[in-house]
């Protein structure tokens, strides 16, 4: 998905290409009808985990409909078409949530762990520094 459009109106599009209404798209996704229209319309922003459901559903790439809804997010990241690092994702989740000594130092709290589990979801192949670069971002 290399698309240049809007978040809102990229999913716009493709619920309308799968021939879903707005209030069949919430119901899939757990979330109510008005949800939908805050997003087409750039009222509101997904969550990691609605990104997660709505690329799944609309089957779009996850890391590019993250990008899209988040484009601050881009610069934190490895390039897409040259990753830095292509690694297996799990691998550098799973360091990051044994770097225990991060997680003191920056205080992370669970619920931040949680907030970059979801992150690591969309299969970015991310370094602790990186994970710690989008804790910033969160935390800002």
């Amino acid at each position: 998905m290399k698309s240049q459009k809007p978040f809102g109106e990229l999913v716009k599009d493709r619920r309308q290409t799968l021939n879903l209404t707005q209030a069949q798209l919430a119901q899939k996704l757990g979330v109510k009808g008005s949800h939908i229209a805050y997003l087409e319309t750039a009222r509101r922003r997904p969550s990691l985990a609605l990104i997660r459901r709505l690329a799944d559903i609309l089957e779009l790439d996850r890391s590019q409909l993250f990008l899209l809804a988040h484009p601050e997010a881009k610069s934190l990241l490895p390039r897409v078409d040259h990753p830095a690092h292509p690694e297996d994702p799990v691998k550098a989740w799973q360091r990051f949530v044994n770097a225990r000594d991060l997680h003191v130092r920056y205080q992370i709290t669970r619920r931040e762990i949680q907030a970059l589990k979801q992150l690591s979801v969309l299969g970015y192949a991310l370094t602790e520094l990186e994970f710690l670069a989008v804790l910033t971002l969160i935390r800002g």
